[in-house]
């Protein structure tokens, strides 16, 4: 058999380029070598939406649809909805009774996003329990690795401390995670934050048309020294310059440009309106492919509904050895 991945996404917003090469990206590479298991993280999405869950489910149906967009394939992946397999809750529950809190609350992630987000109310145990139900959706299959960028690890490693700590008490039941780092360093944001995020509003969307792509570009911040196009400019650290190199297959194109650009001899005009162009060559496929998903809304529907029992008949033969394990066997 082979290896199994398990890597899962919120469905709280739209998907923007740094999801695609983030994770996207690695996820479609993955699926011909390994087990792949992909989740709609909806029970995630509450830990931050639960104010309003009403974009929750059209969202999902659009997130699968942006990934199949981007290359993944649901004969060769099993796609699922986190809480149509409810013996997560069960295996997170279970992990909670031997996790101890200062644990959870040592995540760089929790203190960061808490500081990031702060027009919601975050303090609640479920947000505060977030990387323990990540351990308990990778684990629940057994999973050998999870693609993760950076900014992740934290995370990961609290889940092998978990099911380490788990495995003391009850025997060798779950599996130990292992990473699978993103090939790709994080997207700037097109505001030049360090990092492309839907709260920040700085992002450029799978599904925007080719004349929004194009306006965004052209609001990108570039070298804030550089106020004439006679200037030299720097290319290093360069918002455009960083999505040239991630979208723009014409290398050649790309070097002559950067070149130009330290020496003083292109303007920002040119270098963005190439990079328009390059993002809409690559997206436009793309947008082609995600048009005629969602024109078929229950046919995403059918492929959530089938990778669900699927996930489901592992979960539940899983939480069975669990339940031995911890000796809650009543029959």
């Amino acid at each position: 058999m082979k290896p199994r991945v398990v890597s899962g996404m919120r469905p709280t917003g739209q998907l923007h380029l740094g999801h695609l090469v983030g994770a996207l990206k690695k996820w479609v590479s993955l699926q011909d070598r390994y087990d792949c298991f992909y989740f709609v993280a909806d029970w995630h999405a509450l830990t931050s939406e639960y104010a309003d869950t009403s974009r929750i489910v059209p969202g999902a149906d659009e997130m699968v649809a942006d990934w199949i967009a981007a290359g993944l394939d649901p004969e060769k992946s099993t796609f699922f909805i986190q809480s149509l397999v409810p013996e997560h809750a069960e295996l997170f529950l279970l992990l909670s009774m031997v996790v101890p809190v200062p644990w959870l609350e040592r995540v760089p992630t929790y203190k960061e996003q808490q500081d990031a987000l702060r027009d919601k109310d975050l303090s609640t145990i479920g947000f505060l329990g977030y990387p323990l139900l990540q351990t308990a959706d990778v684990a629940m299959y057994d999973a050998r690795f999870v693609p993760v960028g950076n900014d992740q690890v934290a995370h990961l490693e609290l889940a092998r401390e978990v099911v380490r700590r788990f495995n003391n008490f009850f025997g060798d039941v779950l599996v130990e995670p292992e990473p699978i780092l993103s090939d790709v360093s994080r997207l700037p944001g097109l505001d030049g934050d360090k990092k492309m995020s839907k709260s920040l509003g700085n992002t450029i969307h799978l599904s925007d048309d080719a004349d929004t792509v194009k306006k965004k570009v052209m609001q990108m911040y570039t070298d804030p020294k550089r106020v004439r196009a006679d200037i030299p400019g720097t290319v290093e650290g360069n918002p455009v310059f960083m999505y040239h190199d991630a979208f723009n297959p014409d290398g050649a194109e790309v070097e002559d440009l950067k070149t130009r650009y330290r020496t003083g001899k292109v303007g920002d005009v040119e270098v963005k309106q190439k990079l328009a162009k390059a993002l809409n060559t690559h997206l436009d496929p793309m947008r082609a492919r995600r048009a005629d998903l969602l024109a078929k809304p229950s046919h995403v529907r059918e492929i959530l509904r089938e990778g669900s029992r699927k996930a489901r008949a592992v979960a539940q033969e899983k939480m069975s050895l669990v339940r031995d394990a911890v000796k809650l066997r009543y029959v």
